[in-house]
């Protein structure tokens, strides 16, 4: 049976229905599922473009590794990454020692892919492959245009949260 999930930005009151592609990438669905409700402050990619994405705090037991991975993400692909602080925390990134992040060990990227024409390449280290785990069924253009909204007017006072959903 299928399972999806409610991703939304809370403060423009904008959400997207996404169901998990656990034929395809299993662990991943699995540690993203268990870890459930997840939200965190919403961003705008900085480099791959048509992306929207909150940072969380390592929650996998044993971290997935790679499934279903790309460096070239799709519109409505919905991806983790996972991190290790040095990756994220410096001055480029905008992201320093004061942030929630120094702290921890790993650091999750659920990201949303809303259009097209996405690379996956940080100038720092390279291409970062991510897991694509899931996929938007509904609301597509609406959180493509609320994520254009958050390009342009900012991403101050937003979050973005992923939930259960039962179908």
């Amino acid at each position: 049976m299928a399972r999806y999930m409610q991703i939304r930005l809370e403060k423009r009151d904008v959400s997207c229905v996404a169901r998990l592609l656990d034929d395809k990438a299993p662990r991943t669905c699995e540690e993203v599922w268990n870890a459930l409700p997840l939200t965190g402050d919403a961003y705008h990619a900085k480099y791959a473009r048509n992306e929207i994405y909150s940072l969380v705090p390592g929650f996998a037991e044993t971290e997935p590794g790679r499934e279903n991975p790309t460096i070239t993400p799709i519109p409505g692909d919905v991806v983790y990454f996972s991190f290790e602080p040095w990756q994220l925390i410096t001055g480029s990134h905008g992201y320093d020692e004061s942030d929630d992040l120094a702290g921890l060990d790993r650091i999750v990227d659920l990201a949303l892919f809303y259009e097209r024409n996405n690379l996956l390449l940080n100038p720092d280290y390279g291409f970062v492959p991510a897991n694509v785990f899931a996929t938007i069924e509904e609301g597509l253009e609406d959180i493509a245009a609320a994520s254009q909204d958050l390009w342009k007017r900012g991403v101050e006072g937003e979050r973005l949260s992923y939930s259960r959903l039962d179908r």
